[in-house]
């Protein structure tokens, strides 16, 4: 099936969209509960506990932990993991793509990777005292999966919207996650505040909800995945038609690297994105350890800060969307990444414990996030030849959420030299310049010319 362009969708495929919107709203609650809100600082707080027994309370660790040999900041041990699941799944995802497009049912890998990143994801309930090494292999995996997952994912919106409508789609799509999750959220928010009178204690708290948001991203699958179980694959894949699904995938992943060469406008969004999208994740991804490692809150209060920016960010995603409409995405989208330049320097600046600056930076966060993310994936799908979008979209997905590396990776080491999440919190300026000055040179409508496909109205 291919999406139409510039008419109403038929009721086939706004019965797709439908369906297709719900696995944002089903891996958000694990993404944002468990990647973003809860599993760094508990994972931090283990290691802590493993390196630093008998630390006086108030006071930080400086003894490093053995990983494989190498010493680790307990305090680092967090971002450098997500390092290590970026660079596994760099390679992994890649080759997910060239299989995604050459499976007959995209629904079937799309239930296969979520069920396997659920799993990974509920069975972190089971981490706990000192077993800081269980939580990173399961995070490792969930990482993985999740990114694979997304791969899929984000191929079929090429084939369920046309040029003038992805903007609209993909940005209900995040809307309708970001509001899943703060749903979960909340709940979870209202777990732990009352985790005492309930005759749980903080940690346990922080289990049942990680387990519980692993559940809800593999039941809630079950929606996009029937819904979307008649979308066929490619019938004649371009490379190696005659070849198996995995067998031919090698050789349509070495033709993929020919086929970027030659489209030099999708090659430099993509340094773009990887640039701009590594600074985004980092700041998201870190965002709970900074507040309460660096500022002093609690996890209640860092737990009710992202319960907001949940429904901040769903509000902001249709707002972008609403703005893309009458600017072109791109603009909207490089305003974005000068509104994140402000928030990493506004963070740095934010006092300790002072919680009147938390709430207005966790507003600006919310207002530029998920619009900035949704705009992104939809001007990419401008620049992906047809009939090979899962493959293309494997690279795009190597730099999503949750798995940027240079970003953590530059994060955790400014820590371990300084101790101190501030500098290292400031470092991700240039992630943002980087990207915003590459995106610029973008130039979308040679991109969509070379890549075939139909020019939209407004770009």
């Amino acid at each position: 099936m291919t999406a139409t362009t510039g008419r109403a969708p038929t009721d086939a495929q706004a019965r797709q969209r439908r369906s297709w919107y719900w696995y944002d709203w089903a891996n958000s609650a694990f993404v944002t509960t468990t990647q973003t809100v809860l599993l760094g600082p508990y994972l931090t707080a283990l290691a802590t506990n493993a390196a630093c027994p008998d630390l006086p309370e108030g006071q930080k660790c400086t003894t490093p932990l053995s990983v494989l040999g190498i010493p680790v900041d307990p305090g680092s041990l967090h971002p450098y993991t997500v390092t290590v699941a970026t660079i596994i799944g760099a390679i992994f995802l890649i080759w997910v793509g060239a299989v995604a497009d050459r499976s007959p049912r995209p629904a079937r890998l799309l239930a296969l990777f979520a069920l396997i990143g659920s799993i990974a994801g509920s069975l972190l309930f089971f981490v706990t005292g000192t077993n800081w090494a269980l939580g990173a292999i399961l995070l490792i995996i969930a990482t993985m999966a999740l990114g694979a997952s997304l791969v899929v994912y984000d191929a079929i919106l090429c084939r369920i919207a046309g040029p003038d409508d992805r903007d609209k789609v993909s940005s209900r799509g995040w809307a309708l996650g970001y509001l899943g999750g703060g749903l979960l959220l909340a709940a979870n928010f209202l777990m732990l505040t009352k985790a005492e009178s309930w005759g749980m204690t903080t940690g346990q708290a922080v289990r049942w909800s990680m387990l519980i948001a692993g559940i809800w991203w593999g039941l809630f699958t079950l929606i996009p995945v029937i819904g979307l179980w008649s979308l066929r694959g490619v019938e004649r894949p371009e490379v190696a038609a005659r070849a198996g699904t995995v067998g031919g995938s090698v050789r349509q992943l070495i033709d993929t690297g020919r086929a970027l060469r030659a489209l030099p406008q999708t090659l430099l969004f993509l340094l773009a994105y990887m640039f701009f999208n590594d600074g985004i994740q980092t700041v998201i991804g870190q965002s709970s350890l900074y507040g309460q490692r660096e500022l002093g809150f609690g996890e209640s209060t860092m737990l009710g800060l992202f319960l907001m920016v949940q429904f901040v960010a769903f509000a902001g995603a249709l707002i972008f969307g609403r703005v893309a409409r009458r600017t072109g995405a791109k603009k909207a989208v490089l305003g974005g990444v000068a509104l994140w330049t402000l928030v990493v320097v506004f963070a740095y600046f934010v006092p300790e414990r002072a919680l009147a600056a938390l709430l207005v930076l966790g507003v600006a966060i919310g207002l530029v996030m998920g619009g900035t993310q949704a705009l992104s994936r939809s001007l990419y799908s401008q620049l992906v030849p047809r009939n090979r979008e899962a493959e293309f979209f494997s690279f795009y997905q190597a730099l999503e959420r949750g798995t940027s590396w240079f970003g953590t990776f530059l994060f955790g080491l400014v820590h371990q030299l300084t101790h101190s999440y501030r500098p290292a919190i400031v470092a991700l300026v240039v992630f943002f310049v980087l990207g915003g000055g590459l995106l610029t040179r973008v130039d979308m409508r040679k991109g969509i010319a070379d890549a075939g496909n139909e020019q939209p109205a407004v770009i």
